[in-house]
């Protein structure tokens, strides 16, 4: 890892888009967020979910011009999430494609960066942008401190921002990913796919396991996926892991929220003993 990082070239991310006179009306009946908002210079966070509620990808919304939309997400689950979407598209004047060659995509820690004429500069997280460079532009290099995916998979877990990849796709529930927490969900607008079962769970306070981060106390490699357990007792399922330097690991991962024992009996899974980290926003409080 490079802490003194500004750019990272490689992000493994990839674009769909969403084109025609129905785009905002089609992704508003398919995702968790408000897909009328989405708006140029900005990036929305929504998710697309099955029936029920569990999150297929997570997509990151913008908009080129009203009826033009790109959604950023890993560049493995864009054909997978343009097949499904298409599936429901029916009469609606809307196109989706796999627009990734379209489009070299980094990622930038600081200050804003100067960027070329035809290209997007998306705030993203706290402090670091997400740039869109049209592959017709001519490739310049660019003298600000690289750093890799890895650095910038650590600020994501940093701020408790979640990434669902081919290995968790399905894994979990809108509210497990702390969706309502970091503004993927619009509880005020009408029905989308998995919209019951999400609306459910935060009326009736039915989620017992959510997404919070972890260091570990010793050496260890841990996968998007990966099942386990921690040392006082509680099952995890890994949302994302980073290498320290030392060998440990950080990591964001679904679990109860009290320690205690929840795993099923013959289960064999790893041991990590791990210290629980805070996260920048709040946890809702348990309901009894």
């Amino acid at each position: 890892m490079h802490n003194g990082w500004r750019l990272v070239t490689d992000l493994g991310l990839g674009v769909l888009r969403a084109h025609g006179a129905d785009a905002r009306a089609f992704l508003q009946g398919q995702l968790s967020n408000d897909a009328t908002a989405v708006r140029g210079g900005q990036l929305q966070l929504s998710g697309y979910h099955t029936p029920q509620g569990r999150v297929i990808a997570l997509l990151h919304l913008t908009a080129v011009a009203p009826d033009d939309l790109l959604a950023i997400l890993p560049a493995e689950l864009v054909p997978v999430v343009v097949a499904r979407l298409s599936r429901y598209v029916l009469r609606a004047k809307v196109r989706l494609s796999d627009d990734s060659t379209q489009w070299r995509i980094q990622g930038y820690r600081g200050p804003a960066p100067q960027v070329p004429g035809g290209a997007l500069s998306l705030p993203y997280g706290s402090a670091r942008h997400l740039v869109l460079i049209p592959q017709s532009d001519p490739a310049e290099a660019d003298a600000a401190a690289t750093g890799s995916r890895e650095d910038w998979l650590a600020c994501d877990i940093a701020e408790g921002l979640p990434q669902v990849y081919l290995a968790t796709s399905e894994a979990f529930v809108a509210q497990m990913l702390n969706l309502d927490l970091v503004g993927g969900i619009a509880l005020d607008k009408g029905c989308y796919t998995g919209q019951e079962i999400i609306a459910r769970a935060h009326y009736r306070g039915q989620v017992k396991r959510r997404m919070q981060r972890f260091v570990s106390e010793q050496p260890c490699d841990l996968k998007s996926g990966q099942s386990g357990i921690l040392s006082d007792g509680r099952s995890f399922k890994v949302v994302a892991a980073s290498a320290l330097a030392d060998g440990r690991c950080e990591f964001l991962a679904v679990t109860n929220s009290a320690p205690g024992s929840d795993a099923e009996a013959g289960e064999a899974r790893a041991r990590v003993a791990a210290r629980q980290l805070a996260l920048p926003y709040e946890m809702p409080a348990p309901r009894p």
